[in-house]
């Protein structure tokens, strides 16, 4: 696990991972792997979670326990790999239960996050920046899967989770932001329905893969499809579909509050996090202004300080609830060239080192 100090340089490089088989056995190598990470994340966990909301453990895990149960009806094959993960790294289920449970335990957000999504040439490019408590830099990993009898996936994600943004070799590429609106403490974990639909082929089976979950918390996904730009406001009781309108633009923009129609309402009665609705404008600005490169558009967006330091690119700030977060990566993901760049710290000072799936 990397760490930082004076002497010791923070690597511009996530470590990579790549494990295969069965879901237990590919769970059990990447428990191995990855165990001072698991571990580490499993122990500050809920901690991070208590700046911003309190829960007690207990609670905490009462409420993994029951999603669980939700999990393995959506997906039994991924309970059993966490079983899996949670053998090779030396930690309970319950705890890996608790990772993927966490942005269910706050009613405000589990990272704020600006995303786009813009056509190019050689296909879908979808991007994003990942903003929250840099604490979780250290246990971020570039993993690729390649399970028995599925399609690889490859993603940038905290060690224990069992899916979070990246891209799958069916061409569907994701990126996430929190869309704050009603919520329920139970049901299939957000990052399970995101593992579904990296593996999945096309925008229907990416909206299905979502759509057929329990679901415990509304989100933002941001998608790269083969056939374009699309964006998913997913709420606890429905999917709304946004894509680019060819004739006004190749590029679509989210932050953090709700944009389609049906759900403008919403925002009446969860108001934006952090500067949302300014940093949605700045981002359609840019992208209007840019040139034709989709990579370099993109990049342009992802620096970009309008409103320092509570800008897209986000740095620590006197705000007394998310002041602390910042952006501990950006990334921009190529699914159709199997690749993916991720800077490891706020994009305005750090490049973009490029990972494959190969």
């Amino acid at each position: 696990m990397s760490t930082s100090n004076a002497s010791t340089p923070t690597p511009s490089r996530y470590r990579e991972i790549e494990v295969s088989g069965s879901p237990r056995e590919l769970g059990r190598q990447l428990g191995e792997a990855a165990r001072e990470e698991t571990r580490g994340f499993c122990e500050v966990a809920l901690a991070r979670v208590n700046k911003t909301v309190r829960i007690s453990r207990e609670r905490a895990i009462a409420i993994a326990r029951e999603s669980q149960v939700y999990a393995k009806e959506y997906r039994p094959d991924l309970v059993d790999e966490l079983q899996g993960v949670a053998e090779g790294a030396g930690v309970s289920l319950d705890d890996l239960m608790l990772l993927q449970v966490r942005n269910q335990l706050t009613p405000d957000a589990d990272s704020a996050c600006t995303s786009l999504s813009v056509a190019s040439g050689s296909g879908c490019v979808v991007a994003q920046t990942w903003d929250n408590d840099p604490a979780l830099d250290a246990f971020t990993i570039v993993l690729t899967r390649r399970p028995a009898g599925k399609p690889a996936t490859l993603t940038c994600t905290q060690a224990g989770l069992i899916s979070y943004m990246g891209f799958g070799e069916g061409g569907v590429g994701a990126c996430v932001n929190t869309l704050p609106a009603p919520s329920r403490a139970v049901g299939v974990p957000h990052y399970f329905t995101l593992r579904e639909l990296l593996e999945s082929a096309s925008l229907e089976q990416a909206v299905e893969a979502v759509r057929r979950a329990q679901r415990a918390i509304p989100a933002n996904i941001m998608l790269a499809t083969p056939t374009g730009p699309a964006d998913l406001e997913v709420t606890v009781d429905g999917v709304r579909v946004l894509t680019a309108d060819p004739a006004h633009a190749d590029w679509l923009a989210h932050s953090n509050h709700c944009v389609h129609p049906e759900l403008e309402q919403i925002n009446e009665t969860f108001p934006e996090l952090i500067q949302s609705h300014a940093r949605k404008r700045r981002a359609d600005g840019l992208m209007a202004a840019a040139g034709a490169d989709a990579v370099e558009r993109i990049k342009a967006v992802l620096r970009d300080h309008d409103d320092y330091p509570r800008s897209i690119c986000r740095h620590a700030n006197d705000d007394a609830d998310f002041g602390f977060w910042e952006t501990v990566f950006a990334l921009i993901i190529e699914p159709s060239e199997r690749r993916m760049h991720v800077t490891r710290g706020t994009p305005c000072n750090h490049e973009f080192e490029t990972y494959w799936l190969k």
